[in-house]
C-alpha cells in the first residue's frame, strides 16, 4: 500500500475560486492543518489519526502544492489569497470556526489568518514559525539574514527550479533528511512521496512564488496588535533555517501564549518528534476548556 493511503480519506473542495486537495479523518470540531515548504499534507501523517479521535481533522494541500490547483500567475501567491483559501475551506466544510495548526509557511498563513479572522478560531497552534513581528525583527539581524539566504536565491527566475529538479529532486531529500536531527524520521518512501509531490507539473514554480512575493506576505511588517486567540508555539531547537531567538518576546504580541521547546528536533518537528508534539498539543487543547 502506498504511504499516501491510510485511515484518512482524500477529498477536494473549491475555495476562493480554486480547487484544493485535502485528506480528512474523524468527526467533531474542525482541526485544520497547513503544511510548509517543500512539503504537502503528508507532513501531518503522524498527527492525523491521533487527533481524529476527537476532531474532524483536515490536512490541506496549500494552493500550488501536490494535488491542489496551481494558478500560473505569480500574483496568485500572496497572503491575502492564502487567508481567503483558509476561510473558504472552513466555511465550505460547514464550520464557522476551527483549531488551526500550521508549520513553516502554513504557520505564517495561520498567524495572518488569526489576525484577519480571530472569531473563526478556537485556538491557534504554530510549529517552527515565529510571529510575523518577531520574524521581521530577526530579518534585520546578520545571523537570520544568513539563515534565510535561500530566500534571496529563490528570487532568481528559473534557476531555483533547475536546482531543485537536479539529480531526481535531490534537493528535496537534502532539505528534509539533511536538516533533520533524527534521519530515521524520513523513510525512503517518505522522501519519494515528497519528490513526487514536488515533481507535479507547475508545482515548483508555484511553491517558489510564495518566496518570490515575500514583500507582499506581511512577514516583514512590524505593525501588529495583540492577538486574542489562545496560541501554542512548538519549536524544534535544532532549526537551521529559523533561530530560536525569533521566539523570544512573542508573549508581547499574544495575550494567551504557551511555548514548548523540543531540543532534540530540527525544523521538521512534527515529523521528528510526533509523540511530543501530540502531547503538547493535547495539553494545550484540554486546558481551560
Amino acid at each position: 500500500m502506498s504511504v499516501l493511503e491510510g485511515s484518512w480519506k482524500h477529498e477536494y473542495i473549491t475555495s476562493n475560486g480554486i480547487r484544493l486537495h485535502y485528506v480528512t479523518q474523524g468527526e467533531g470540531p474542525l482541526m485544520l492543518m497547513l503544511h510548509g515548504f517543500p512539503e504537502f499534507w503528508y507532513s501531518w501523517r503522524h498527527l492525523i489519526p491521533e487527533f481524529a479521535k476527537d476532531f474532524k481533522v483536515v490536512a490541506l494541500d496549500l494552493r500550488g502544492y501536490n494535488e491542489s490547483d496551481k494558478p500560473k500567475e505569480q500574483s496568485a501567491y500572496v497572503m491575502a489569497e492564502f487567508i481567503e483559501d483558509v476561510k473558504g475551506v472552513i466555511q465550505g466544510l460547514g464550520y464557522d470556526k476551527c483549531v488551526l495548526v500550521g508549520h513553516d509557511w502554513g504557520g505564517a498563513i495561520a498567524w495572518n489568518f488569526a489576525y484577519a479572522y480571530p472569531e473563526m478560531l478556537d485556538k491557534l497552534i504554530v510549529l517552527n514559525i515565529p510571529h510575523p513581528a518577531k520574524f521581521a525583527e530577526g530579518f534585520r539581524t546578520p545571523q537570520q539574514l544568513l539563515r534565510s539566504s535561500y530566500i534571496f536565491f529563490f528570487q532568481i527566475p528559473g534557476l531555483p527550479e533547475l536546482l531543485l529538479q537536479a539529480g531526481d529532486y535531490q534537493a528535496i531529500e537534502t532539505a528534509l533528511k539533511g536538516m533533520a536531527v533524527n534521519k530515521n524520521a524520513f523513510t525512503n518512501e517518505d522522501i519519494e512521496a515528497y519528490k513526487d509531490a514536488a515533481s507535479k507539473r507547475g508545482a515548483l514554480t508555484a511553491t517558489l512564488n510564495y518566496y518570490r512575493n515575500v514583500t507582499q506576505q506581511r512577514v516583514l511588517s512590524l505593525d501588529w496588535s495583540v492577538l486574542q486567540v489562545p496560541t501554542l508555539m512548538i519549536w524544534g531547537e535544532k532549526d537551521t533555517a529559523l533561530g530560536k531567538e525569533l521566539t523570544y518576546g512573542t508573549e508581547e504580541y499574544v495575550k494567551d501564549f504557551t511555548i514548548k521547546y523540543i531540543p532534540t528536533s530540527s525544523h521538521w518537528v512534527q515529523q521528528e518528534q510526533p509523540q511530543l508534539v501530540i502531547q503538547y498539543m493535547r495539553e494545550f487543547l484540554t486546558a481551560r476548556n
